[in-house]
């Protein structure tokens, strides 16, 4: 039983990469008592690699994490801010790509990440499993971790705990709760639904619509197929492949490719996806994910340049994933419960960062929880801190990840670039307005990300612990 010394009592439904960082967090606070409820049976993450920016990094090093990840990356951190390498491909192997594929998919390998430049130095690449297995082995045994424990719903009154309500008919409860359950979050349905109704109740029937399109995810239009593959099985097939030692990506008139090394080199995370631009925000009406047929898979990148044809001959089993969003959220916030990670922000994978929001999500809220001034009394200032300096900084990112996904399927400012038109033979004289449009096109997509490694999460934490 939790100590009656114990100054909070904090429960996180979620036991995900941003559920563990929260509890990481809170466990250097001895007053503060930690449950984790997931609902699984057991922590046996599955996953591709997963993409860590200075900013997050330094969470880990300040958990101590970092050391422990680094075993299984070859691939040191930079230290700092930098800027980003701009270096497009000459204008004649544009056009070679171009017209080889112009037919159809139109790919060209428009962009490349590079190990000489500060985006790709700064850069981690991890294994999903890997990286929560990290944060496990850091967990104290006072966090307590409840497996098959999905919650239901939740009842909070103004004074009194947070009762907690599972599937398999168990209850607990606690001063504070934290939805860290990811994009379908039944954390942010109970939140919200309670939302929806106090709203009608007050006669606001907008914001209580508002709050009701944020209940279930929306379909982003974009499917990815991912896959791990065997270093080896690549360098078979294509023996110096640069997916083999960094991280690139394949950009396309409607799909782009990504791949990098993880696990010290031994594999290669592979994501491919299509887009349908016209279809966000629309209802999908099929399972979100599952296994996907070899052939369509690779049907679908026939046309695509030699280096992705050996990436999809590669992959074997296949998982296609409809990408869904959360559409922005008035508020993280609500009495004493808290949205982190998916759960509050889901979105598109297109800057790499959903994780890196979750952990810092999930380190200020606890350094704003365990704060000596923070108490059963004053929550509400702490979460409103969280609150206001999170939603803000985690829309944008989403904002600017949808964005990019747009760059990358070579769409600006709303229009399609249409390289049939805007390109002529470079021997026979090019369009010198559609090479410019291309060159525009990749300064947007640096300019877009370059704030992944050019700001540091300390600010965000002064602003949130000023606020207290």
């Amino acid at each position: 039983m939790p100590s009656a010394a114990k100054r909070l009592r904090v429960g996180i439904s979620g036991a995900g990469i941003g559920g563990l960082t929260l509890a990481l967090t809170l466990s250097q606070y001895p007053d503060i008592d930690v449950d984790l409820f997931e609902a699984s049976k057991s922590l046996q993450e599955v996953g591709a690699g997963v993409a860590v920016f200075p900013r997050p990094w330094k969470i880990l090093r300040l958990l101590g994490v970092d050391q422990e990840l680094l075993k299984t990356c070859d691939v040191k951190p930079k230290e700092g801010p930098g800027q980003a390498t701009r270096s497009p491909m000459p204008q004649a192997k544009v056009y070679q790509c171009l017209q080889s594929s112009i037919a159809k998919a139109i790919s060209l390998w428009a962009y490349r990440f590079r190990r000489s430049s500060p985006m790709a130095r700064s850069m981690i690449t991890l294994h999903r499993a890997e990286f929560q297995s990290a944060l496990l082995g850091r967990l104290p045994k006072t966090c307590r971790i409840h497996y098959s424990k999905r919650l239901r719903s939740f009842d909070q009154q103004q004074s009194g705990p947070i009762e907690l309500a599972f599937e398999d008919g168990s209850r607990a409860t606690c001063d504070v709760l934290v939805g860290a359950d990811g994009l379908k979050s039944a954390t942010r349905a109970a939140l919200l639904t309670e939302r929806v109704s106090w709203m009608q109740s007050q006669g606001r029937p907008d914001e209580a619509a508002d709050a009701a399109e944020c209940i279930e995810p929306w379909w982003s239009g974009q499917i990815a197929y991912r896959a791990v593959i065997p270093a080896e099985r690549l360098r078979k097939v294509s023996p110096g492949h640069p997916a083999l030692t960094q991280p690139l990506q394949y950009l396309g008139k409607r799909g782009f490719v990504m791949a990098y090394p993880i696990s010290q080199g031994k594999m290669v995370n592979f994501a491919a996806f299509t887009m349908r631009h016209d279809l966000e925000n629309t209802k999908y009406d099929a399972p979100w994910m599952g296994p996907a047929d070899k052939s369509h898979f690779a049907g679908l990148f026939a046309d695509w340049e030699p280096d992705v044809q050996a990436l999809v001959h590669c992959v074997e089993n296949p998982l296609s994933w409809a990408v869904h969003t959360v559409k922005p959220l008035r508020s993280f916030v609500c009495g004493r419960v808290v949205l982190i990670g998916d759960a509050a922000h889901a979105m598109t994978p297109q800057q790499g960062s959903g994780a890196g929001q979750a952990l810092e999500d999930a380190y200020i809220l606890g350094l704003l929880l365990g704060h000596s001034s923070t108490n059963i009394h004053t929550l509400g200032r702490s979460l409103n801190a969280f609150d206001q300096v999170r939603r803000p900084r985690a829309q944008q990112v989403a904002r600017v990840s949808r964005l990019a996904a747009r760059y990358f399927t070579f769409e600006i400012d709303g229009v399609g670039v249409d390289f049939s038109a805007d390109f002529g033979h470079p021997a026979a004289g090019s369009n010198p307005v559609g090479w410019e449009t291309l060159q525009r096109l990749h300064h947007e997509v640096v300019k877009n990300w370059e704030w992944a490694w050019n700001t540091s999460v300390d600010e965000s934490i002064q602003e949130a612990l000023s606020m207290l």
